[in-house]
């Protein structure tokens, strides 16, 4: 039913609501007990993983690598309740970059420099700008679980409850606003944390600049027919 719904025309903005919504979801349950954040938060993650999978189905060339992703991943998240393996977590967090990375590149893919613009590929920028700051919240995330002085404001707790911390990180890193609140120790977390500032910005210029020209070659297009 899900999949008749979403089409090229539309698929970018279920993707994005998702991403959306799992962002919500993951300052929401902090309010939940300690020992229910992960599990809550991960099985929004696996929701959104599908709807990004089947939102993505256009493009076939990563569809299946991304399917194998997440039965890995969740064969991880079933493995971690039964037995008790070192850096299972850290394992989880590489499998959800690799999945993020391949949503990104595929949308890369369908939006810039290419075809012409409408609402939908406006709304896939957006997903972009989201998964882009996610993967840093997940770099992050992973620095954390190495090197617990890393990062000066937060807690070395499990990566779930750390989830929502990181991401608003990333995204005040992202747009260069940096509060403060929550600042890199370490040289290399300093070497991430402006290298994901430089990437905000160059973002910035190279979505403008696709949007602007695949427009402009619209409009272009049409005055010649």
């Amino acid at each position: 039913m899900i999949e008749r719904k979403i089409n090229k025309d539309n698929n970018f903005y279920y993707m994005t609501a998702a991403l959306v919504i799992m962002l919500l979801s993951a300052s929401l349950i902090k309010s939940v007990a300690a020992g229910m954040v992960e599990s809550i938060l991960e099985g929004i993650i696996a929701v959104t993983f599908l709807v990004c999978v089947v939102s993505l189905g256009i493009d076939k060339s990563w569809k299946r690598f991304m399917q194998t992703l997440i039965i890995i991943w969740i064969a991880l998240v079933v493995l971690k309740k039964l037995v008790l393996i070192p850096h299972l977590n850290s394992m989880m967090l590489l499998l959800m970059f690799a999945f993020f990375w391949g949503t990104f590149s595929s949308i890369c893919r369908q939006i810039l420099f290419s075809g012409s613009v409408d609402s939908n590929k406006v709304v896939g920028s957006i997903a972009l700008f989201l998964l882009l700051g996610l993967q840093w919240a997940l770099v992050y995330l992973l620095i954390l679980a190495f090197s617990p002085s890393a990062f000066g404001g937060i807690d070395q707790v499990p990566w779930g409850q750390n989830f929502s911390q990181m991401a608003y990180f990333s995204f005040v890193t992202l747009t260069t606003l940096g509060y403060g609140d929550i600042s890199p120790n370490t040289p290399f977390a300093q070497v991430v944390v402006y290298l994901e500032a430089i990437a905000g910005v160059f973002y910035m210029a190279i979505v403008v600049a696709s949007l602007v020209s695949a427009g402009l070659a619209q409009k272009v297009s049409e005055q010649e027919r």
